[in-house]
C-alpha cells in the first residue's frame, strides 16, 4: 500500500491529524517525505489548532524533540514551525521555561447575533475608547445604500477602539440611521455594546445580520490604533444589522486583531438543494 502524508483513523474512513496532546507517535511518512517548508507548515497548522482550542492547559508547549517524535518531523522542521507561530504572535521562547503561548485567542461566535462585550462574557471587561460619536447631516452614498435610506436623511457615525485585558482588540466603525442613532448617541458608548443600546432605545429586538469576513493586512492607521505592526494580519468584518421588523439600521466595518481573536461557528448540515 502506498502510504501518503495522511494518517487514517484505522477504519480507512478519513484522515486524522494527530496533535501533541494525543500521546501517540505518528508514522514518519506523515510529514517526513515532504519538503521541509511543507512539513513545517503542517506541524504549525496542528499546533495552531491546539493553541486556539486551549489544548495546552498550562500554556507550555512540548520541547522540540518531543514535537519531532510526535509529528514524525525533523528538528529543523519543528523549529521552522515554531518560528511561523512566533511570527504570528502566538508563542514566545522563555528562558528556563520553554516555548509558551503568549496570549489566549478569544472566540467570537458567528452563529449568534451578539455584541463584543456580550460575546466575551467571562473573559474580562471590554472597554470602549470612543474616538468619534457624531451626527452626520449626509451619509456617504455607499452607506446610505446599505441602510436603504436617502443620503440626505443623515445618521450617526461612531468609531471605537475596543479593549480587553488592557490590550486593543478591534477598531469598529459604525453608521446608524437617524431614527435610531440619536438614542444610541445619548447612551453609554464607552461601557455598553451598540446592540444593547439599540434594543433599549428602540424598544425593538434585533433580528438578523448579514456578515462578510475578509482576511486583510493592517494599514498604518489601523496598526497604530490596534498596537500591531503595519501589514499584520487582521480580520475585516462587514456587518449589516436589521431590527426584528426587517429594517436595516446599523452598518459596521470592523478590524479585528487576528492574533487575539478566533471567529467560530457551529454549523449544521442542511437538506441538499434539489435541482429541477
Amino acid at each position: 500500500m502506498n502510504r501518503t502524508a495522511d494518517v487514517t483513523s484505522g477504519k480507512g474512513e478519513r484522515p486524522v491529524v494527530p496533535g501533541p496532546s494525543s500521546g501517540r507517535n505518528v508514522p514518519a511518512d506523515w510529514v517526513s517525505s515532504r519538503p521541509r517548508a511543507e512539513r513545517a507548515r503542517r506541524v504549525a497548522d496542528a499546533l495552531r489548532q491546539q493553541i486556539t482550542t486551549g489544548g495546552f492547559v498550562d500554556g507550555v508547549l512540548p520541547d522540540e524533540h518531543s514535537l519531532g517524535r510526535q509529528f514524525g518531523a525533523s528538528r529543523n522542521a519543528v523549529r521552522e514551525a515554531l518560528g511561523l507561530l512566533r511570527q504570528e504572535g502566538l508563542i514566545a521562547r522563555r528562558r528556563g521555561v520553554g516555548t509558551t503561548v503568549v496570549m489566549p485567542k478569544y472566540g467570537h461566535g458567528l452563529d449568534r447575533l451578539a455584541g463584543l462585550a456580550e460575546a466575551l462574557t467571562g473573559y474580562g471587561t471590554v472597554i470602549n475608547e470612543v474616538r468619534v460619536a457624531e451626527i452626520v447631516p449626509e451619509l456617504p452614498a455607499a452607506i446610505a445604500e446599505r441602510l436603504q435610506v436617502p443620503a440626505t436623511a443623515g445618521g450617526v457615525h461612531l468609531e471605537r477602539v475596543r479593549w480587553l485585558d488592557g490590550l486593543p482588540l478591534s477598531l469598529d466603525t459604525t453608521y446608524l440611521t437617524a431614527d435610531v442613532g440619536a438614542g444610541v448617541l445619548a447612551g453609554d458608548l464607552a461601557g455598553r455594546d451598540v446592540f444593547t443600546l439599540l434594543e433599549e432605545t428602540t424598544g425593538c429586538r434585533l433580528g438578523r445580520a448579514d456578515v462578510v469576513v475578509h482576511a486583510v493586512t493592517a494599514d498604518p492607521d489601523t496598526a497604530a490604533l490596534l498596537g500591531i505592526g503595519v501589514g499584520a494580519a487582521v480580520f475585516a468584518l462587514e456587518r449589516l444589522t436589521h431590527l426584528s421588523d426587517g429594517r436595516p439600521v446599523d452598518t459596521e466595518s470592523i478590524r479585528i486583531r487576528a492574533d487575539r481573536m478566533a471567529l467560530r461557528a457551529t454549523m449544521h448540515r442542511g437538506q441538499p438543494a434539489v435541482s429541477d
